[in-house]
């Protein structure tokens, strides 16, 4: 593991995950990686329950990771992975706390009503993947990084800057680089000593693309089970 992004996550994650693979520092694990194979969410379930955590076994074939659930274990990857370069992705906590409620959390903060609650509660009941899924999203960061207090906009804010002044304190600068996506290539190039590439900043996964780009995720932990279920054929 040569980079770990430890900011939370609707800071740039997404575009630096793009950034660092056209740096040749990818594969880098991100959350979408979890969503694509319900052995990964089951994994970080049992780590989030008291599994001691096998770390190479979770990023084996990737070079750098970033988002949640990671950034919720950075104490322990940045222990794991001494020589990994850790950069913490940032924005304005009013701008993010925004972002998250429209986003991530916001089924959980606003759920759906009538006939779509409804659906949503037939997915849940039927999809063991998207049981478990849901499960450790809550027990590695609802639960341990904002107490289950998904609407309270002063208290997440409040732990968003806290994150943030943990980690700069944690850190001496040679190892950490404090990041916004709009600062471009050049503070992240030179932390992690790379050329420049000759392309624009990646910009990925808006607040208005999370929809689409999460879709195909959330359908594959819906009908997951059911795509692995086939039935024996009957002996002749």
């Amino acid at each position: 593991m040569q980079v770990i992004g430890i900011g939370f996550a609707r800071t740039g994650t997404t575009s630096l995950r793009s950034a660092l693979g056209t740096l040749g520092l990818g594969p880098c694990y991100h959350m979408l990686d979890v969503m694509s194979d319900h052995r990964r969410v089951r994994q970080w379930l049992d780590i989030a329950r008291g599994a001691e955590p096998d770390w190479d076994r979770v990023f084996d074939g990737y070079r750098s990771a970033v988002d949640w659930p990671v950034a919720a274990y950075w104490r322990e990857l940045a222990d794991a992975y001494p020589d990994a370069k850790l950069v913490l992705t940032v924005r304005d906590p009013d701008s993010w706390y925004d972002s998250v409620r429209k986003t991530i959390f916001k089924i959980r903060i606003d759920p759906p009503r009538g006939p779509a609650r409804i659906g949503a509660r037939v997915a849940e009941a039927l999809s063991p993947d998207l049981r478990a899924f849901l499960a450790m999203t809550r027990e590695t960061v609802e639960q341990p990084l904002f107490d289950d207090r998904l609407a309270d906009r002063a208290y997440m804010t409040s732990a968003f800057t806290r994150h943030i002044e943990q980690v700069r304190a944690a850190f001496p600068a040679g190892r950490l680089l404090t990041f916004q996506a709009a600062d471009g290539w050049a503070p992240l190039c030179e932390f992690l000593g790379t050329p420049v590439p000759g392309r624009p900043f990646p910009r990925d996964n808006s607040s208005a693309d999370f929809r689409r780009t999460t879709a195909p995720y959330f359908a594959r932990l819906v009908y997951g089970p059911l795509l692995r279920w086939t039935p024996k054929r009957r002996s002749r």
